[in-house]
Formats: C-alpha cells, sequence, structure tokens
C-alpha cells in the first residue's frame, strides 16, 4: 500500500476539486466543453423558459457533471502523483492553493450577503 501524510492527502483533495471545477465550471475551459454541449431551450410549468447546455456525447457528460468529472480528476491527480511526483507535484500544489482559496472565498462572499440581509431587515 502507498503511503502518504495527511497533508499531502489534502492537498490532492483540494487539487482534485479545483481541478473539476476548473473543467465544469470556468468560463477560461468553456472552449473545451463548447464542442460536446448544444444549448436546448426549456419551458418550466410556470412558463418561463430557460436555456440550458446538454450533452451531445458521452464525453459531453462527463464535462459537464461535477461528480464525473470529479472522479476522473482525482483518478489522474492520484496516477500521476503516485508514478511521476516530480511532475504531478508543482500542478498539485498550485491546484491546492487555488481549491482552498475558492472554498475560503466562498464562504466569504456567503458571510458577506448574510451580513448584508440583516443590515437590511434591521
Amino acid at each position: 500500500m502507498y503511503q502518504i501524510d495527511w497533508i499531502t492527502y489534502v492537498m490532492i483533495i483540494l487539487a482534485s476539486y479545483r481541478l473539476t471545477h476548473l473543467i465544469v465550471f470556468d468560463k477560461i475551459t468553456e472552449f473545451i466543453r463548447r464542442p460536446f454541449l448544444r444549448k436546448e431551450k426549456q419551458v418550466d410549468e410556470d412558463g418561463h423558459t430557460r436555456t440550458k447546455n446538454v450533452p451531445t456525447s458521452k464525453f459531453g457528460y462527463l464535462v459537464n457533471c461535477y461528480w464525473c468529472a470529479g472522479i476522473w480528476s482525482a483518478v489522474i491527480i492520484a496516477i500521476c502523483y503516485i508514478y511521476i511526483p516530480t511532475v504531478a507535484w508543482p500542478f498539485i500544489f498550485i491546484l491546492s492553493i487555488a481549491g482552498a482559496q475558492a472554498i475560503i472565498e466562498t464562504f466569504v462572499g456567503i458571510g458577506t450577503k448574510v451580513t448584508k440581509w440583516f443590515s437590511e431587515h434591521e
């Protein structure tokens, strides 16, 4: 069994989180997703129309599904860390910092919205 310390494990988790978010949500990687998705208009029961990205293939589903991309991101990062750690480590390091920053920013953003809501409803 391969042994890793807890901080490395946390960094790999954060790197996988950030890589997954980069693939599925970020604007900068939209050009990768675009060929595998088509826009489809949907009307809800209230008559509101919204546009949804629908996968055109299994790969399109992969790059549009957070859970699917997350599994493959974790597999890729883990395999790279085990077999080519000197190449993988700089990417893991950078992605883990970005992942932790994204999580912190999410909490700060929620805290800011809650504070604003309370100040408006006093």
